[in-house]
């Protein structure tokens, strides 16, 4: 049985807006959708998204409210849980981590669901080399 798959901010954008992923990317979401899988998104991703329009970087028709909501109403997407113990475990992740409190907060919920993150992101590829933590890189 495979991972349960946690789609990072910029993974959930790119799954939003229909853009090109790697091919193993999409074919984990597709496996998943096939098995009737859920595909978790992090709370985290909401502020990220707001962070990003604040920024004047959100590039969506949809206000990032409607962009959340719409991502939350796809079949097999559900927002993963976010409780005070993986908050406090994102300040004591093993390993190195260098990045956003976000990255920390994918990471430390990753580890305690035992998700597989899809992402693109720089330091979540590092830190998964270092083996604290699956992903695909999208």
């Amino acid at each position: 049985m495979s991972r349960p798959l946690l789609l990072d901010s910029c993974a959930a954008l790119w799954v939003m807006a229909n853009d090109k992923m790697r091919p193993t990317a999409v074919d984990a979401i597709d496996e998943a959708s096939d098995r009737r899988e859920t595909v978790f998104v992090s709370p985290i991703t909401g502020w990220e998204i707001g962070l990003k329009a604040k920024k004047g970087k959100f590039i969506s028709p949809y206000s990032p409210q409607r962009w959340l909501n719409l991502l939350l109403a796809l079949p097999q997407i559900t927002l993963a849980e976010m409780p005070p113990r993986v908050l406090l475990e994102s300040s004591f992740l093993p390993g190195n981590l260098v990045g956003d409190p976000a990255d920390r907060i994918i990471a430390a919920t990753a580890r305690e669901y035992g998700f597989t993150v899809i992402t693109r992101d720089r330091a979540l590829l590092d830190y998964a080399a270092q083996g604290h933590l699956a992903v695909i890189e999208c």
